[in-house]
């Protein structure tokens, strides 16, 4: 029996996740915060699929968090780094402290607990590792915004980590998907009423492509035909197009965040 390690595993594309690989007989380790919250879906997942579900209460924006989700990590067969935040105001107006709380989350966990699990990977002969990044982070779309900075960071970060566990059994990619409807938006006080309903995407149906995209060995899956057009469009657009489009967008990324 194998084990998947989740982080925000009990809401959003991480509870997709669950979903998805408790469904393919997984027994699962679900990190958050919330300790009820994850006792709850923990039992619930656990009669459904009949599989062992571990709740780890910890917060992976402190090191005392990011500690014991690390440890566990060392020793699973699948790692999810899905926890990340977004702040919800632009560079400087959500202050320092917010700034350094959105690197803890969205860059150092995801660094720390991937340095637990991949050697350990490695020594086995065999893991995966899935970061939940972005199409945010494939340029800087939001004016004033640094959430694409750290998905930016993630996807970069993956794949430079997937080519060199190629030889060593270790598949890492990184997920980017674009909108989805999760609790992320409202948990960053995110208006959402303005996005057009064609760019929203199901949770369930990122991971399932993302889980498809990883079978066939992809470093970045971009779940969707249409965000595919638009991450080719933003990779391609020379700087000075792209610039003068963001430019304005600003409104629109006082409104929201992509996911």
């Amino acid at each position: 029996m194998t084990t998947a390690l989740i982080t925000g595993g009990t809401a959003g594309l991480g509870a997709a996740f669950a979903r998805h690989l408790a469904a393919e007989g997984h027994d699962l380790v679900l990190v958050a915060r919330d300790l009820s919250r994850l006792e709850r879906v923990a039992a619930m997942l656990s009669e459904r699929h009949a599989v062992r579900v571990r709740p780890l209460a910890a917060d992976l924006s402190t090191d005392e968090g990011c500690e014991a989700a690390a440890e566990a990590a060392a020793e699973v067969d699948v790692l999810v780094n899905n926890a990340g935040i977004s702040l919800g105001k632009g560079f400087p107006s959500a202050g320092l402290e917010g700034e350094e709380r959105l690197l803890d989350l969205n860059v150092r966990a995801v660094l720390r607990l991937t340095h637990a699990a991949f050697p350990e990977m490695a020594r086995r002969g065999g893991g995966t590792i899935v970061n939940v990044s972005s199409v945010a982070g494939f340029g800087a779309t939001m004016p004033g915004s640094t959430y694409n900075a750290t998905k930016a960071w993630v996807t970069s970060f993956s794949e430079s980590i997937g080519l060199s566990g190629r030889g060593q059994g270790v598949r890492v990619m990184a997920l980017c998907p674009g909108f989805v409807r999760t609790e992320f938006h409202a948990s960053a006080e995110i208006p959402t009423d303005d996005i057009p309903q064609w760019m929203w995407l199901d949770a369930d149906a990122v991971v399932e492509a993302g889980m498809r995209d990883l079978r066939l060995g992809k470093l970045i899956s971009v779940p969707s035909v249409r965000y595919k057009l638009i991450v080719s469009a933003i990779r391609h657009m020379p700087l000075g197009m792209l610039g003068r489009i963001t430019s304005r967008m600003a409104a629109i990324s006082a409104r929201g965040q992509i996911r």
